[in-house]
């Protein structure tokens, strides 16, 4: 008996459900190989496949493959995860892109480390073999090192690969999601949420292939990347507010003092304030500084209950069935 069979005879004895999500846009040279291929990995899934405004063959190629195809028409990946989310029921979701680029046969292990280690999320951590030097392009690995690099710093968090398109979820992970993004930046609020509510969650290593003639990339490094940077930097407000107005105070501060001492040291050796709009634009920038200090103690007590709320929810759900 092979490995997958193995995995999914023990996936069934679990009486999990399982729902293979694959939002789409103009995948129609690969999508069926990617159905196929999870047919094969895990023959008792259910295999949804939703198409955002494809213009290709996509529909017909995901429905050959008896896939369970249905449509989201507002644009970007965000907006088809938030749908898929809501519309589906399960135990075990996972998300995972039509391009054909990810590692299929390593689902058996990743749904595995989910179960066995009672967690809520596992990342496909990419990694390109060394005979396909092209799959993981310069760019994108450069980008999503810097803004991996970025979550880590604000959030504190150890990880490989953040921007990964493929992930394995709990079922309470993904109703307690809120999914507010519209774009690819949808990544980085799956990895916020879970550090947020401190979800177990951990990365595998998984195989990442190129794309094959034909198949373009949706990714736009430069303006994805600026949205996902926002997006991370928004998330830190919401997330730890106390932290962020306490930096932005900090700054201020700084600069209020930098442009205020030179006056105050004149105003005691002369009894004269010659730069009175700078003195009293020093003034205003400390005044800001202490709003920015107060708004923070006031927006970390709103999120403190934000999350007391999203951890109920999240509690709500019961985790995969080990038995």
């Amino acid at each position: 008996m092979s490995d997958h069979q193995i995995q999914s005879s023990n996936f069934s004895q679990n009486r999990n459900s399982i729902a293979v999500l694959i939002p789409c846009c103009n995948e129609g040279l690969t999508i069926a190989q990617v159905i196929k291929q999870f047919r094969v990995e895990l023959p008792e899934a259910a295999i949804y496949v939703y198409d955002n405004r494809s213009t290709d063959d996509t529909v017909a190629q995901a429905q050959a493959a008896h896939a369970i195809v249905r449509y989201e028409p507002q644009p970007g990946k965000g907006n088809v995860i938030r749908r898929m989310f809501a519309d589906i029921e399960a135990d075990i979701y996972i998300l995972v892109d039509g391009d054909n680029t990810y590692e299929v046969p390593a689902i058996g292990r990743l749904v595995e480390l989910l179960l066995k280690n009672h967690l809520d999320m596992v990342i496909g951590a990419r990694r390109s073999t060394a005979e396909d030097k092209e799959a993981y392009r310069l760019g994108h690995r450069g980008g999503n090192l810097f803004l991996t690099g970025v979550v880590k710093l604000l959030f504190g968090a150890k990880l490989k690969d953040m921007l990964s398109g493929y992930r394995v979820f709990s079922r309470r992970f993904v109703k307690s999601f809120p999914a507010l993004s519209s774009g690819f930046e949808i990544e980085t609020e799956f990895t916020v949420h879970a550090l947020e509510l401190k979800l177990p969650f951990t990365e595998e290593y998984i195989l990442y292939g190129s794309r094959p003639p034909g198949s373009e990339s949706k990714l736009k490094t430069f303006t994805d990347g600026w949205r996902v940077l926002g997006t991370a930097i928004l998330l830190f407000k919401e997330v730890r507010p106390f932290l962020f107005f306490g930096l932005l105070f900090l700054l201020l501060s700084l600069i209020s003092i930098a442009l205020g001492l030179p006056i105050f040291s004149e105003y005691l050796e002369t009894g004269l304030v010659p730069r009175f709009p700078t003195a009293i634009l020093a003034a205003s920038i400390m005044l800001l500084a202490f709003l920015s200090l107060t708004s923070g103690m006031i927006l970390d007590s709103v999120a403190r209950g934000r999350r007391e709320i999203k951890r109920m929810t999240y509690l709500s759900y019961p985790s995969p069935n080990l038995d």
